[in-house]
């Protein structure tokens, strides 16, 4: 699943070039995660004004309102000067002064959702749950603790969970978790302000980092440029069950937490 530093990769690759185009018309292909909300033709005349990241949320503004965009487990994005005949993983596709933007979701448990504005309920029901943005100002060591706090959940979970701290997925948390030398079943609520801190600050490397290499590209994630991440190149733990830990030799181990693999190292982790 295209997690948070592939999503801002994402947007990144695309937001400057279709910034300013005026939407000349929309195509739905098969159904996605939820409805678009409004007629395709409806987008028609509409200007981007540009494109902001909420979670794994894409928001693009328009001038008259804004369309919520979720990779789901398996999506992708581009954008093109002109688009191909759409093939049968090709479910959204608009069509703008500046290029085309496509949605190719093999799964499709992603979504593009057209809402009035940040308060219209549909998008208070998507992102009106979501918590700090890690890699944003409001990112605060003791308020990140006090959080923690309140939460009996291990803390992989509540990292996962995403009302906390929000885009933290699986493989970055198991590499801030390495990175803090934090073990992932100990209770969120049973962490102090100083490895609360290290976490802190564990979390805001690791995906300042990943999204620096591209993300990570396991399966087929690409940006809208077609290009693949190489996080997954340098991951501590991620993926690595069996292998010798890069700092300490010990086995890296695997576990499964909330249906999730988790992998971490019993030497550096306590």
């Amino acid at each position: 699943m295209p997690e948070l530093p592939e999503v801002e990769v994402t947007r990144r690759s695309f937001a400057g070039r279709i910034a300013g185009a005026r939407v000349l018309a929309a195509r739905l292909g098969k159904p996605l995660r939820w409805p678009l909300g409004c007629d395709p033709q409806a987008l028609a005349g509409r200007q981007v004004q540009g494109v902001r990241r909420r979670g794994k949320y894409l928001l693009i503004d328009l001038d008259a309102g804004l369309l919520l965009l979720h990779l789901g487990m398996s999506g992708s994005l581009s954008f093109m000067p002109e688009a191909p005949e759409a093939g049968p993983h090709d479910h959204f596709d608009l069509f703008t002064t500046q290029g085309v933007l496509r949605l190719n979701d093999p799964r499709r448990f992603g979504a593009v959702v057209y809402v009035t504005g940040e308060d219209d309920p549909v998008a208070q029901k998507l992102l009106g749950g979501l918590g700090v943005e890690p890699l944003g100002p409001d990112f605060e060591p003791v308020a990140f603790h006090a959080a923690l706090r309140r939460r009996q959940a291990p803390i992989k979970q509540v990292l996962l969970a995403g009302d906390v701290v929000v885009g933290v997925g699986n493989i970055y948390a198991s590499e801030a978790l390495f990175l803090a030398g934090i073990r992932p079943t100990t209770r969120a609520s049973r962490l102090s302000l100083p490895r609360a801190t290290r976490l802190h600050a564990a979390v805001q490397e690791v995906l300042a980092r990943a999204v620096d290499k591209g993300g990570s590209t396991l399966r087929d994630f690409s940006n809208a440029w077609g290009e693949a991440g190489y996080f997954q190149l340098e991951a501590m733990v991620y993926d690595r069950a069996g292998q010798p830990c890069r700092r300490c030799g010990q086995t890296i181990r695997r576990m499964v937490q909330g249906q999730r693999a988790t992998y971490f190292c019993r030497g550096c982790q306590v």
